[in-house]
């Protein structure tokens, strides 16, 4: 009899605990693990890149604007230096004409001298003149200054000098004199007949309230030598705020007028109206001999 014997012969490739399949999944796993490190060093090292890249545009940009204020700076620094360069020669041709002005200042107080020399002379000349017709006249009256004219015991000067009432105050003051003072008819003839017809101021004066002359003494009021409605307080004669103060001669009779005129202007008489008065007058002086 024969025995058949059956045996299962075992297919290794197919055995769950072939060794082969094992090695090829340990074989994936280190190659994954082989190239993971670097990957990721790549990927840190790309990251890196990126972030220092923003970071060098951010610095870029400082510096850019850096640079922009520093250029902007400088340019101010420039037209800082400019300014002052124009400065010093602005100094330096005021300094220029500072000296040339002490020169011409200089000269004009040199003839200022030099007339105040010749005023005196004149007035020395005015006194041998005098005293020589004193002697030859045998006279012992005195004698009145050169340009003036003898009326009575006083002198008169009758100016061409346009100026304010205060400012012809001022010059008589300072000339030895005083605006006139009429308290006579014939010093008011007299006074009359010199002006011939020009605006003269006389030394009279309301700024108190009361009109007196400029010696302080009151003055009594005399029509007849006055204006039809005038004395008056008039205040639109377009000189400054306040009436007529002061009173000038012309003609036949006397005006009040403004007496903050301004000075050295032309004269403008004028006869169709009381009120249209010069804005200056010339000045009767009158002194002792």
């Amino acid at each position: 009899m024969t025995t058949t014997e059956y045996h299962d012969i075992e297919d290794d490739s197919s055995s769950f605990w072939n060794k082969e399949p094992v090695s090829v999944s340990l074989s994936a796993v280190s190659r994954f693990r082989r190239w993971l490190f670097p990957a990721l060093a790549a990927t840190f090292i790309l990251i890196l890149i990126i972030a220092l890249g923003a970071s060098n545009t951010k610095t870029s940009n400082r510096l850019w604007s850096v640079e922009k204020s520093v250029s902007n700076l400088t340019g101010s620094l420039s037209a800082a230096q400019q300014l002052t360069k124009d400065a010093a020669k602005d100094v330096h041709r005021l300094k220029f004409s500072v000296e040339s002005n002490k020169e011409q200042l200089g000269s004009v107080a040199e003839a200022l001298n030099q007339l105040a020399v010749v005023d005196s002379i004149s007035r020395a000349v005015a006194s041998l003149k005098c005293s020589l017709e004193q002697l030859i006249r045998n006279a012992v009256e005195g004698c009145c200054p050169l340009d003036w004219v003898m009326f009575g015991s006083s002198c008169y000067l009758f100016s061409r000098t346009s100026s304010s009432w205060h400012d012809a105050r001022d010059w008589c003051n300072g000339h030895e004199s005083h605006l006139v003072i009429l308290l006579t008819d014939e010093d008011w003839d007299f006074v009359i007949r010199h002006a011939a017809g020009t605006f003269y101021w006389v030394g009279l004066t309301d700024e108190k309230g009361e009109w007196e002359w400029v010696n302080n003494t009151p003055y009594i009021m005399n029509r007849r030598r006055w204006n039809p409605g005038q004395p008056d307080s008039w205040t639109a004669h377009g000189l400054g705020a306040g009436d007529e103060d002061c009173a000038h001669i012309h003609s036949r009779c006397a005006t009040s007028a403004r007496n903050t005129a301004s000075a050295f202007r032309p004269l403008v008489p004028s006869s169709t109206s009381p009120h249209q008065t010069p804005d200056v007058d010339s000045s009767a002086a009158e002194n002792s001999p």
